[in-house]
């Protein structure tokens, strides 16, 4: 067994058996090596950040780490901004990345580059492997470390010459360490303080925007007139009837002040305290209201549900949650506009759908439009890097092959991934994308505005702007494989959404919409 062999096979064994690729001449015993252990599954991408978002996405769906193979330093530096977006959701990934042969090093080949440094951006585990007999070793220590709660990047460097030499050995996988229980006394001090009489907020993330923590909250919510609210860019939320409906803290600083409003005490759980995602001139950084206190329930690395159940039961034994009636929009009808093809979503979203959602302007409205929708998943921009829609999308068709996955995607960010329509096209995906094409940077146009530069001349649009030439986006994904329509229509969009729901393999909808500014 070589250190390649020896490395996937403890992968296998420690139930990571998918691996999303674009290897180069240092991975090439790795690429053999998949043969020798038919477990696991190799997916090629055609840019590295394409590989690690969807790394990113199959996990937030499948709940364990994806592994990624990437070519030398450039190669991980190409994936970085996915790799930034996993970081910020909490996402296990276990990242392979090919190295110079140990004594080639010395001779500054071209690719020669420092691969700690680009993998310790990302404040995870980093280690390189300096023997053939240690790789099963790193790559059981890789997994557990990914798996530590809440979840975070785990990098092994691997050499070429480590990978090739004689001598691995397959080692049994690291049991996980689990969270951390909240301390009673916490439980009864945030208790305290929704039993106060003044206006609290809760603010929850990370495991508690799945159905158990949403429950409590609910719970919470209702027996003791607390406000609550999502994080911003939930990596996974669980919504649509049957669920708990709650509010999405916004965007935009000045929707969050209106939102927090006269909150005197703030209770994050699983989240952080919330900040402004930019500075503004003369406005705070710090979203809390003045005067306000933060209190912390529960961090990430803790058991986030059971403290926000244990707090349920303390302050609200015998509540129930209230949940989402079911509830679509009627199929709107006329030229597409931000506001009805939303409605167009909402009123025929399938059961049990995951949603990739990087609509970003052009989505507003969209949680308004789907409350009440069959019960889905929503997995958001955590990190703000955009390019991230259509590689998650791909990777959470390809850990939950039976579910629809629809990718909701705004044409510029599309733009930094869309070969990830390639891979979907080879893999035969169940992606249904529908792009949202303003022909525009809109978000940049609104945020042009916000920061207070001064002029709005021709050169500030021209970079701005998507046009000159206009995009063909059914083309591009003709080109790529992916079966495509344009829709310019409610009605259009309708038939063209319920089309491809009921074809298997992915299509997409080049959907033409005005931007919002």
């Amino acid at each position: 067994m070589n250190g390649a062999q020896s490395l996937i096979r403890t992968l296998v064994d420690a139930g990571v058996d998918v691996c999303f690729s674009n290897p180069g001449t240092s991975e090439m015993h790795f690429v053999a090596a998949l043969d020798s252990v038919p477990e696991m599954r190799g997916v090629l991408g055609l840019f590295e950040g394409v590989v690690t978002g969807a790394a990113d996405g199959y996990a937030r769906i499948a709940g364990k780490p994806a592994a990624t193979l990437l070519h030398l330093g450039p190669g991980l530096g190409n994936g970085l901004a996915n790799l930034h977006n996993a970081r910020r959701a909490h996402t296990p990934i276990v990242n392979v990345v090919g190295d110079h042969a140990t004594y080639h090093k010395k001779y500054d080949a071209p690719l020669e580059s420092d691969i700690p440094a680009v993998a310790g951006s990302l404040q995870g585990w980093v280690r390189e492997s300096d023997s053939t007999a240690d790789v099963g070793a790193d790559a059981a220590a890789a997994v557990a470390a990914a798996m530590d709660p809440p979840g975070r990047v785990a990098t092994l460097i691997l050499p070429a010459d480590i990978s090739w030499g004689d001598g691995g050995v397959a080692v049994a996988p690291i049991p996980p360490r689990r969270p951390h229980a909240v301390a009673d006394t916490v439980v009864k001090s945030v208790a305290e303080v929704l039993r106060s009489g003044e206006p609290v907020a809760l603010l929850v993330g990370g495991p508690a925007c799945r159905e158990a923590g949403l429950r409590a909250v609910s719970r919470i919510a209702a027996a003791t007139g607390a406000k609550a609210f999502i994080e911003t860019f939930p990596a996974r939320l669980e919504r649509g009837a049957g669920l708990p409906t709650i509010e999405r803290l916004g965007y935009l600083a000045e929707q969050a002040s209106y939102q927090l409003g006269d909150t005197r005490h703030l209770v994050v759980v699983g989240a952080k305290s919330p900040v402004s995602f930019f500075a503004y001139p003369g406005k705070p950084s710090d979203l809390v209201p003045e005067g306000a206190q933060v209190h912390t329930l529960a961090e990430l690395d803790h058991d986030v549900v059971g403290a926000l159940e244990a707090l349920a039961d303390e302050v609200a034994a015998g509540v129930e949650p209230v949940l989402q009636e079911p509830a679509r929009p009627a199929l709107p009808s006329g030229a597409l506009t931000t506001q009805n093809w939303v409605e167009v979503i909402g009123a025929l979203l399938p059961e049990n759908a995951i949603i990739s959602d990087e609509a970003n302007t052009s989505g507003l409205l969209l949680p308004a439009a789907t409350a009440g929708a069959p019960r889905h998943d929503v997995l958001t921009l955590t990190g703000g890097a955009i390019g991230q829609g259509l590689p998650v999308a791909t990777g959470a068709a390809v850990a939950a092959p039976d579910r629809p996955v629809i990718a909701l995607q705004s044409d510029g960010s599309a733009l930094y991934t869309i070969s990830a329509l390639w891979t979907q096209a080879r893999e035969n995906l169940n992606v249904t994308t529908v792009v949202l094409n303003n022909r525009a940077y809109a978000i940049l146009r609104m945020e042009l505005q916000r920061v207070g530069a001064e002029g709005n001349g021709p050169k500030a649009n021209d970079l701005l702007d998507l046009s000159r030439p206009d995009m063909d986006f059914a083309k591009i994904a003709e080109g790529m494989g992916v079966p495509a329509t344009r829709a310019t229509t409610a009605e259009e969009l309708a038939e063209q959404f319920q089309r491809a729901l009921a074809e298997p393999g992915p299509h997409l909808i080049d959907a033409a919409i005005p931007p919002l500014l």
